[in-house]
């Protein structure tokens, strides 16, 4: 996200021509020099373009009053990038840097960038998943990248660049289609890839070997003729010897070039007819093809990042269609369906969790209430998931119920998803680590037993977090090591986001802030392209502000000075936690406390015990004794964790050394 939590997300998009939007509305840039300053500043990748750079980019010829008007452009893009910045505020997405100006959206907010990422992704990922990946990559496309900079000489790298990235991808596609045994499928996309770019020899080969793979011999040889003449007549070339070897073998009908029988492969037909089959027989109002819709959407989310954006995307509309139909029992049956479980406390996307809550209390009062047990329960656990974080006192009746519901029904399924509800409504205050090893404990046997392998992955990683609390590492490294054997044979790729950061924990926690900065950085990379946007948001900055932070702290040299602090960095929710650290660190010592004061109780969630050290370190540096005494009440239940641990991510050590720190500032015993 750009801006604080509950703040509109700004978006940019430079396949096509050059838009920025705010939550899917498009955000009104007043003129080609403004799009010029915006589009060039996304060319520089969030590093700092110099003003005169600027200048000489955006004139050929400079007016005297060249400064002065980019300043002027600058201030009309803030204007619209962040219309709610205060007065006065600096700007965070817009911002000057040094000599000159620099964009910093989030690494998912360009599409070009998004194109990339997922490109590169696919290049890694078995058949099966990277079509996905490729197919959402492509469709991201509007028209030439920069498209109305097509001749500015800052543009020229990128836009080439780009298409050419753009040209693998259309042709990668087409090999994995090939490789999965959907050559019809990649025939059409060849043709008009190649009447758009006739000199592309591996486009020549890939269309001949399609069409080949369907029993289309004549075609294919057709084909490559085509080629040899297209190539001779506008690059005046024989073809390669690649095309040559393909020719002879498809006259020999060599086996070589038969479809692979893979088990990919075959599946990939079976899907692809079956879901051909599906689209003919069922209607298509029938309501069990929206249930069936409702349970690819669940399959989706866990594939990866891209499937579980697009399923979010997906959920609240399959919930609406159900609506619709003005049957409770429907509706209930669609938001239940989504038992996806949820190992983080933040939602990434909190307005769609107060539409979906919305629903289920909707369709709860609707039910009769005499029956439909099992879909009450679920609708229970569902607003116990939707309203993780927030304090409200519905979310843990609604668990307690849901659970209370699961277990008088003796439903394996309904109970694992009633106590991923239970452990997301157990951050009511700090300490709390044990109860959740409980939770996780119970999940992990019940899962083992029923095969409910996604379960049974959640239950290890409860596990893991609340062992790295109560600094058993030891444990928690077992549970680690159960997530990624069990995330390796069942496909399960985001499992591998949380173990990748809890190795950096344990780097940090060991005392190697060298080796856990470099750790933080290779894990938050990950990050980008995962899908979770409440996970990702401000956790980098955060985890190396606790880092640098645990190391002043253990050092045996006394270190008066401030801790390194990246104010112009992305905080997301942890903005208000990180403000003050920012402000000493320019000698504010006023400010910094006026912040403290300001600050909110932490949400209730994973990150609460760091939240609250974070105040307390502050509140040492600038003495302030009421933040101390509200820090030492909140952290004493925790006294035998360690601070932040419990999110698998982050530490900032023993919180009984915090409280003994506060303790003897407030000159108690």
């Amino acid at each position: 996200m750009s801006g604080e939590a509950g703040k509109a997300r700004v978006a940019f998009g430079v396949l096509g021509p050059t838009v920025a939007e705010s939550d899917g509305r498009a955000l009104a840039l007043k003129g080609p020099r403004h799009r010029a300053v915006l589009a060039r500043l996304v060319v520089a990748r969030r590093r700092v373009v110099p003003v005169a750079h600027l200048v000489d980019d955006l004139w050929t010829d400079p007016p005297p009053g060249a400064v002065g008007a980019l300043q002027t452009f600058v201030a009309a893009l803030r204007r619209v990038l962040e219309p709610d910045r205060p007065p006065r505020a600096p700007a965070r997405l817009l911002v000057t840097d040094g000599p000159g100006y620099a964009l910093r959206p989030e690494p998912d907010a360009v599409d070009a960038w998004r194109f990339e990422t997922a490109v590169g992704a696919a290049a890694k990922l078995p058949a099966t998943r990277a079509l996905p990946r490729l197919e959402e990559a492509l469709t991201l496309w509007r028209g030439p990248a920069y498209a109305e900079f097509e001749e500015e000489d800052w543009a020229r790298g990128e836009r080439s660049r780009l298409a050419e990235l753009r040209l693998q991808a259309v042709e990668r596609r087409a090999r994995t289609q090939l490789a999965l045994g959907l050559a019809a499928e990649a025939v059409p996309d060849l043709d008009v890839h190649l009447a758009a770019h006739p000199w592309r020899e591996d486009a020549w080969w890939l269309l001949a070997l399609a069409l080949y793979r369907q029993d289309r011999q004549g075609d294919a040889l057709g084909v490559l003729r085509r080629a040899r003449a297209v190539l001779a007549d506008q690059l005046g070339v024989d073809p390669g010897p690649r095309l040559r070897r393909l020719e002879a073998d498809i006259l020999a009908q060599e086996p070589g070039l038969d479809p692979p029988a893979e088990p990919t492969a075959t599946a990939a037909r079976l899907w692809t007819r079956t879901a051909a089959a599906y689209d003919r027989t069922v209607a298509a109002g029938a309501r069990a093809r929206l249930e069936t819709t409702v349970s690819l959407i669940r399959n989706l989310a866990v594939t990866g990042g891209g499937g579980l954006a697009a399923a979010r995307q997906h959920r609240m509309e399959a919930i609406v269609a159900a609506e619709e139909f003005g049957d409770p029992d429907l509706t209930a049956r669609v938001i239940g369906a989504y038992d996806v479980p949820a190992i983080w406390t933040r939602g990434d996307d909190p307005e769609l969790a107060q539409r979906i809550v919305g629903a289920a209390e909707r369709a709860l009062t609707a039910l009769p209430g005499d029956a439909h047990d099992a879909a009450r329960c679920r609708l229970l656990a569902t607003i116990a998931l939707e309203t993780r974080g927030s304090r409200a006192p519905r979310g843990p009746r609604a668990a307690h119920e849901a659970e209370g519901i699961a277990r008088r029904l003796d439903d394996p399924a309904l109970l694992a998803f009633a106590l991923n509800g239970a452990f997301m409504q157990s951050f009511t205050r700090a300490g709390l680590a044990a109860r959740r090893d409980e939770i996780g404990a119970e999940l992990v046997e019940l899962a083992a037993r029923h095969d409910l392998v996604t379960y049974e992955v959640l239950g290890h990683l409860i596990r893991l977090q609340a062992r790295g609390a109560l600094a058993d590492f030891a444990a928690a490294d077992r549970h680690a090591a159960a997530v990624d054997r069990l995330a390796e044979r069942h496909e399960l790729p985001l499992a591998g986001v949380f173990t990748q950061w809890y190795r950096a924990l344990r780097l940090a926690a060991s005392g190697q802030p060298e080796s856990a900065e470099t750790a933080y950085r290779e894990a938050a990379a990950r990050l980008d392209g995962a899908g979770m946007p409440g996970l990702e948001r401000g956790l980098l900055p955060l985890a190396l502000l606790c880092l640098r932070l645990e190391h002043k702290r253990t050092r045996s040299e006394r270190d008066p000075g401030p801790v390194e602090i990246d104010p112009g960095a992305d905080w997301g929710p942890y903005r208000p936690w990180a403000a003050p650290f920012a402000l000493l660190a320019s000698g504010r010592r006023a400010e910094a406390r006026a912040a403290l004061r300001a600050l909110p109780e932490p949400p209730g969630d994973l990150m609460y015990e760091a939240c609250c050290c974070l105040e307390a370190v502050v509140a040492l540096e600038v003495g302030d004794r009421g933040a101390l005494e509200r820090a030492r009440i909140r952290l004493l239940p925790a006294a035998g964790e360690l601070a932040g641990a419990g999110s698998g991510l982050i530490t900032l050590g023993p919180v009984k050394d915090h409280l003994a720190g506060i303790t003897a500032a407030l000159g108690m015993t």
